[in-house]
């Protein structure tokens, strides 16, 4: 079964940057498309990033993170990537990646959370001054 694996998590101060990993043990993530979501206390899980697989390549954000998150795929790795600038407080979370897939066709990556299938246990970014 795949099993994701986030890291990079941390206390950063407001404007700075952090980037989050998102390990595959054994299995290629070529064919999955995959996500990164958020989780604040008391508030929804809310899909921010995603990634679509070789099929797509497509990559979508929220309007929350539009211009200052980037997500980028390095297949050989196997690992997916949150790069984080210009954080604000409001971006203090749990941050998790998940996996769709394996995906047959060119069907572009969408941040909803229920089409998920695989999920990381997460990883927090705090951002306070």
């Amino acid at each position: 079964q795949l099993q994701l694996v986030e890291s990079g998590g941390g206390l950063v101060q407001p404007g700075g940057s952090l980037r989050l990993s998102c390990a595959a043990s054994r299995f290629n993530l070529d064919y999955y498309d995959i996500g990164w979501f958020r989780q604040a206390p008391g508030k929804e899980r809310e899909g921010i990033s995603c990634i679509g697989s070789k099929h797509s390549g497509n990559k979508n954000y929220a309007d929350s993170v539009k211009g200052r998150f980037t997500i980028s795929r390095d297949n050989a790795k196997r690992t997916v990537y949150l790069q984080m600038n210009n954080l604000k407080t409001n971006d203090t979370a749990a941050y998790y990646c998940a996996a769709r897939g394996p995906m047959v066709q060119a069907i572009s990556c969408i941040t909803r959370p229920g089409s998920y299938n695989y999920w990381g246990q997460g990883t927090q970014v705090t951002v306070s001054s």
